[in-house]
């Protein structure tokens, strides 16, 4: 039997959820959660995050429908970092693209776009950025 979960949240309540692929192993995105965040995400197998613009819970998909399975959650030796496998359906970047870790920087600060937009978030959040 394993040991009960206990998370450690930094000063505002919040720990840091990074959301990996679970087959590619690819970084998906970098959400924060809060204690209820974390216990839905476990409760429902679809990742929940705690917004801190907008000072609530979203589940992932909510709005474009790009929802993410959970398949496995780790928790790093500081218990202070999650790391989440989840089956992607679409895009897990809200401009568009498979994951929110699109471009590359070079050495002399110069960024470059490395993937293509899976969708237009423009059609599917009804703005841009």
């Amino acid at each position: 039997m394993g040991d009960k979960l206990e998370l450690k949240f930094d000063d505002k309540g919040l720990i840091t959820a990074v959301v990996q692929d679970d087959e590619t192993h690819d970084v998906l995105m970098v959400g924060w959660m809060n204690e209820e965040a974390v216990r839905k995400t476990l409760q429902t197998g679809r990742t929940t995050f705690y917004s801190r613009s907008r000072g609530k819970l979203w589940v992932k998909g909510e709005e474009s429908g790009h929802v993410q399975a959970v398949k496995s959650v780790r928790v790093d030796c500081d218990q202070d970092a999650l790391l989440i496998g989840v089956e992607q359906t679409g895009g897990a970047c809200h401009l568009g693209y498979r994951s929110c870790f699109f471009r590359e920087v070079d050495r002399k600060g110069n960024m470059r776009i490395l993937a293509e937009r899976l969708f237009d978030p423009d059609e599917v959040y009804g703005k841009g950025e």
